[in-house]
């Protein structure tokens, strides 16, 4: 590396470590927090968001949603944190950023999925989130399973991991909203995804199966999965 960038990077990196000492140590109204949080700089947004104790209304439910997705990951990660926190005490605030979620349920950072599905468990009751997420869920879902089964040899490998990742994060929260899901569309989700012959992906449907008793149909597939070729699916 070029020894003046070196340089200023690392002065950027003393320059955010100072500044997140900063806003740490002293006191900050709600406001000032929500206005960072709203137009801070990457390191003020994702110190702001984690100092933060409340937010008060749906207008800053929508600035902290804002940043869950196209920005820095560390903000990213701050918000999917903190939304585990502040969706449960105040759910009605969150109900209209299904997009939001779904695109922040396949987020290239594991860690921001699994924050984002916790999260928003809090809202599987209120028909005007589920109704629209769980639609668009297994619509997303169904495509990714085609396009997945579309691939041939000469398909990247990269390209197919990245559609697997996604797929492996639709079918955990659907394992999670599945009494949510119309059953004729769940089954096919069901039917096309235990083909695929990458092993986790068949793990998540035994999870979403062990969940279910009162289907004949679901129930032989889930005898077929308990004789499955890897620990992990037949163990569900």
């Amino acid at each position: 590396m070029n020894t003046d960038r070196a340089e200023i990077l690392k002065d950027k990196d003393n320059q955010n470590f100072n500044t997140a000492l900063y806003i740490y140590q002293n006191n900050y109204s709600h406001e000032d927090l929500i206005n960072l949080i709203n137009c801070g700089s990457d390191v003020e947004k994702q110190i702001a968001t984690l100092k933060i104790e409340e937010i008060k209304n749906a207008e800053e439910a929508q600035i902290l949603v804002k940043n869950l997705t196209g920005c820095d990951g560390k903000i990213r990660e701050a918000v999917s944190f903190r939304l585990k926190e502040f969706i449960p005490q105040n759910p009605k605030f969150y109900i209209g950023f299904y997009d939001k979620f779904m695109d922040a349920i396949i987020d290239i950072n594991g860690n921001i999925c699994r924050n984002t599905i916790s999260a928003i468990l809090s809202l599987k009751n209120y028909n005007d989130f589920s109704i629209p997420f769980c639609e668009k869920l297994t619509i997303n879902t169904l495509n990714t399973i085609k396009l997945i089964k579309s691939f041939n040899e000469q398909d990247g490998k990269y390209k197919v991991n990245k559609e697997l990742f996604k797929l492996y994060w639709y079918l955990e929260t659907i394992s999670l909203f599945f009494d949510k899901i119309d059953i004729s569309i769940l089954k096919e989700i069901i039917i096309q995804a235990k083909t695929i012959n990458e092993y986790t992906i068949r793990e998540k449907v035994a999870k979403i199966l062990s969940q279910i008793n009162n289907d004949e149909e679901l129930l032989k597939i889930k005898l077929e999965l308990k004789n499955d070729k890897n620990y992990y699916v037949r163990r569900f």
